[in-house]
């Protein structure tokens, strides 16, 4: 809210001179948040007047960027993109309508509508989509002292400089050395003396969650991108890896709540509509796989009218099954997300979940049937027993090979999770427990 003030102070006082240096000091995307909850025309104002007006910019939210689109001229538009780093100007651009698309690209210059139109032809979950092609390349021959000369001019527009790549006459990547050695060696010693050139990279078509793990196992600050000619082609920053994780986790945490995907999802800005396409689908998917619940009842309906007390505890028999199937489904999801367990592993942790749900079961039936012998007889609590053992045992196996199974056709293990392994499990719990009650009270 502080910063927030100052900038509205700044603005309505037109000292765009003292604002230049106020912003200067602020961290970029502390001062993108307090932009954000500006009025429009404050917006255009401090973008109007600041001389590095595409850095905040390109910090800004989607949101604001697209309202921002609506009223500011092609040509301004053009002038904060030439600003931005390619990553994040290619992301701006995609998300505009094509009429400005083909508008921008007049507008630009010719090399970075080249580099723009290369960056944007990626698929979207590929490396190439959110790598950047501000990066530095050194001559191999080079000396040290003039490759610091070298990242001294062109410091002040790339992403990082604490890794420099080194290329051949042919872009190949063939080195990569640290700012940190640079400095420490002796400033005559070339490039090549000192460099490393044991490389860990990715290729640009790899997956984005491919790309943010390496970087995130091997703790890089970048990754270089290479082509099959094994050419330096651009770079994932941490940063832009950190973008993808949270994706995936907001994506994988959706679906496991039943909610469609695409696109983003705010609930602050998003209309009734989308909120309302988004969740649809499913609930209605799941509304018929309730049913199966209500023919098992409905098949069963004699023993249930010889032995009401058995309604009484249909609702927690059936819970506890699909509690245990969320529980074994949420942990499958996680492991085979991390890549801890593969389809290979299944076999095996079928024997370790069937022992873990025998455990389990058996300590809530011991519970479970004190209850059934307080409302009933010996024999309902015999047949509450035995329920919930196969109950549980039936819920955890569903949860922990529904994922396998999905996975298998090439689908989110991730939709294995919530709603629709509980909606499964309820199903399966009816049927246990009023066959086995159909079994042992007649």
């Amino acid at each position: 809210m502080m910063h927030l003030n100052t900038l509205r102070d700044y603005i309505s006082g037109k000292d765009w001179h003292a604002l230049e240096q106020f912003i200067a000091q602020q961290p970029m995307q502390r001062m993108a948040d307090s932009a954000n909850a500006l009025h429009i025309h404050e917006q255009m104002q401090l973008l109007t007047h600041l001389a590095q007006a595409g850095r905040l910019f390109e910090h800004l939210s989607p949101a604001t960027q697209l309202q921002l689109a609506q009223h500011l001229s092609i040509e301004h538009l053009a002038a904060l993109m030439t600003q931005m780093h390619s990553d994040d100007r290619t992301d701006f651009y995609q998300c505009l309508v094509p009429k400005v698309q083909q508008q921008l690209l007049q507008a630009l210059p010719e090399a970075m509508t080249q580099q723009l139109c290369q960056l944007a032809a990626y698929a979207q979950n590929s490396a190439g989509a959110i790598m950047s092609s501000d990066f530095v390349t050194l001559d191999p021959q080079s000396s040290l002292a003039d490759a610091i000369e070298t990242l001294r001019h062109l410091a002040w527009d790339r992403e990082t400089l604490y890794l420099v790549y080194v290329v051949d006459d042919a872009q190949r990547l063939i080195g990569v050395i640290s700012l940190r050695q640079m400095i420490q060696a002796d400033p005559q010693c070339r490039v090549a003396q000192v460099m490393q050139r044991e490389l860990i990279t990715a290729y640009v078509d790899d997956d984005q969650e491919h790309v943010a793990s390496v970087l995130a196992h091997y703790d890089f600050l970048a990754l270089p991108i290479i082509d099959t000619q094994q050419r330096l082609v651009g770079i994932v920053t941490y940063d832009d890896a950190m973008d993808v994780i949270r994706a995936e986790t907001d994506e994988d945490f959706l679906k496991s709540s039943a909610v469609q995907t695409q696109g983003s999802l705010s609930l602050k800005q998003a209309s009734i509509l989308s909120l309302y396409k988004k969740r649809v689908f499913w609930l209605v998917i799941l509304v018929f796989g309730s049913l199966l619940s209500g023919m098992g009842i409905a098949h069963f309906e004699d023993i249930i009218a010889t032995h009401i007390v058995l309604v009484f505890f249909l609702p927690l028999l059936v819970g506890s099954g699909g509690n245990a199937g969320s529980q074994s489904a949420t942990l499958m999801v996680r492991a085979l997300a991390t890549g801890d367990v593969e389809l290979k592993d299944w076999l095996g942790l079928l024997g370790r979940e069937t022992l873990v749900a025998l455990c389990l079961g058996t300590t809530m039936a011991v519970a479970v049937s004190i209850l059934g012998y307080i409302r009933g007889d010996i024999m309902v609590a015999v047949v509450l027993a035995l329920s919930m053992l196969g109950i549980v045992l039936l819920g955890a196996l569903i949860g922990m090979s529904l994922p396998f199974i999905l996975n298998r056709l090439k689908l989110d293990p991730a939709s294995a999770s919530g709603p629709l392994v509980t909606s499964i499990c309820d199903a399966t719990g009816v049927v246990v427990y009023l066959f086995i009650a159909s079994r042992l009270l007649f």
